[in-house]
């Protein structure tokens, strides 16, 4: 036999052989994700021991939430502003902060505990030390109690998505401590059964919905057309991977917040829910700045879901930023939407994200910029794979600028995962999306759940959904991470340092220093977003 044909031969062999190797390797990886659901499903017979309507109903927020008074200034951006900031406009450079609202109940006590109750209680030490429910901490964050009891914390301003997304961990931290404290003293009163639940979500059981809105520092030249015609269909269509799913009547969605969100834009409304609220409130130079407040998404417990939603959409809105300042275009003109809501609350029923329910205004523009569509409509994932399409090319451009901006985020690897999370919903793998995407584990660990018994009832179903969001008592999400089903992307030491440290390239620093010297001091302090103040006075 010839040498060559040997050789072809051996490599024949050695190719079969490695198939055979790679496809046992998946089999048993497949088997292993299998043997670790089960564990999760044993993990959390604790949850389904409880009663599960009880558990629902005790989940009532009092009070709707109440939109500020909201203004747009007309300003452009054409007001000169120094050099650094003028240098500061036409960079890559942004703020990013989440403001997150959570939710609490009790369950277990002897008498009934109102919603307003817990939330007073978890907030004692905060008022022992502030004498206010609204201070500010050592890590420059803000922790306050919002309208409707709503215990809320404010992430310290950060350059980089990363930083914002670790600050967000150490907010659910404190927040914990503060409620397993209460916890503790609410016992005495009410009994040694009594849990406090603190809900990382976005709706009670009675259907009020509250809010974890996005900030995001944007250059004012980038007029609100833009952002509605732009940026809204990546908002709505990024729901794919950021949502946190939601068993109700109708069955599962992928989104929390989609059925409560009244309009697109609004700069001029006291109670509608805008998906983008457009309050002109910067904390910065207003003549060059305006700050979008993101609305439309999820709270979520993933990080890799508050990492990825935070950085892609910084790249979005750098890709319009640029356009804007050129005068050229976006490549984003044609992805207008006819109707925003009903496409938002579409999207939020498709969990495979492939059916065209997006009708677009201008179907023609859209395949002019390079996009493609069905009579008009195009789906959740064909959007996304646009908007990747545009920001890769972008991003081979200016990726020196891009990174030297945010050098704590790895934007190769966002591309990279943007990517294969499109990938996988388009092959449909929903075990693969579960170890990322809050509600594609959601989804699997309901479904898991349904093939042990099929007769689960719908209070049950929803009591698991509501565990998910516990950070105070929950076990499904805790279950999820301890088998490595739900990957983190922080460990604890990160998040230890984060609950007193605040990121050293803002502000947040300096009004976070300033907090720890006050109380080391043990004089009382006032500050907010833009000031300090010291009043020298011994605190009580």
């Amino acid at each position: 036999m010839p040498q060559e044909m040997l050789h072809a031969q051996n490599h024949d062999d050695v190719q079969e052989e490695s198939t055979e190797q790679g496809q046992l390797s998946q089999e048993h990886a497949g088997q292993e994700s299998i043997d670790a659901l089960d564990d999760v499903l044993d993990d959390i017979q604790s949850v389904l021991a409880t009663n599960a309507q009880d558990y629902v109903s005790s989940f009532v927020q009092k009070g709707r939430r109440v939109m500020p008074q909201l203004r747009d200034s007309g300003n452009d951006g054409s007001t000169a502003g120094d050099a650094a900031t003028e240098c500061e406009a036409k960079s890559f450079q942004r703020i990013f902060g989440i403001e997150t609202e959570y939710g609490v109940s009790v369950t277990g006590a002897d008498s009934s505990v109102d919603a307003s109750h817990v939330a007073m209680a978890m907030f004692q030490p905060v008022v022992s030390r502030s004498r206010s429910t609204n201070t500010y901490l050592s890590n420059g964050s803000r922790l306050y109690l919002d309208v409707g009891s709503h215990p809320e914390y404010a992430t310290a301003e950060a350059c980089d998505p990363w930083d914002a997304m670790l600050q967000d961990a150490a907010g659910e931290r404190i927040m914990r401590r503060l409620a397993l404290d209460a916890q503790q003293r609410l016992r005495d009163q009410y009994g040694t059964g009594t849990l406090v639940h603190v809900f990382k979500n976005n709706v009670d059981s009675a259907g009020h919905s509250f809010g974890c809105h996005e900030n995001y520092l944007v250059r004012r030249y980038v007029p609100l057309q833009a952002i509605e015609r732009e940026l809204l269909p990546f908002l709505i269509s990024r729901q794919i991977f950021t949502g946190s799913g939601h068993v109700n009547a109708n069955g599962f969605t992928i989104t929390q917040r989609a059925e409560y969100m009244d309009e697109s834009v609004s700069s001029a409304t006291t109670r509608s829910r805008p998906m983008v609220n457009t309050r002109d409130e910067p904390h910065a130079d207003p003549g060059q700045f305006r700050r979008l407040h993101v609305i439309i998404g999820d709270s979520n417990r993933s990080q890799w879901t508050t990492m990825m939603k935070l950085a892609t959409t910084h790249l979005v809105l750098c890709v319009i930023e640029y356009a804007a300042r050129q005068a050229i275009p976006s490549g984003f003109e044609g992805c207008a939407l006819h109707n925003p809501t009903q496409a938002n609350e579409s999207v939020s029923r498709d969990i495979s994200g492939l059916k065209p329910t997006m009708a677009l205004e201008e179907a023609d523009l859209f395949v002019e910029h390079g996009g493609e569509h069905h009579d008009g409509m195009v789906s959740a994932v064909h959007m996304q794979r646009h908007y990747l399409r545009v920001v890769k090319a972008f991003w081979e451009d200016h990726r020196q600028e891009i990174a030297e901006a945010s050098p704590h985020t790895d934007y190769a690897t966002v591309l990279a995962q943007w990517q294969q999370v499109l990938d996988l919903l388009e092959e449909g793998d929903i075990t693969s999306l579960s170890e990322q995407v809050d509600w594609a584990a959601k989804l699997r660990l309901i479904t898991g759940m349904q093939t042990r018994n099929s007769e689960l009832p719908q209070a049950r179903l929803i009591q698991l959904d509501m565990d998910y969001h516990d950070i105070a008592n929950g076990k499904v999400y805790e279950a999820l991470v301890n088998r490595h089903i739900m990957q983190e992307l922080l460990d604890e030491q990160q998040v230890r340092y984060a609950l007193t440290h605040a990121p050293s390239d803002t502000r947040a620093a300096l009004r976070g220093a300033f907090v720890q010297a006050a109380m080391d001091a043990g004089v009382r302090f006032s500050c907010d977003w833009t000031q300090l103040a010291d009043f020298g006075r011994p605190a009580f």
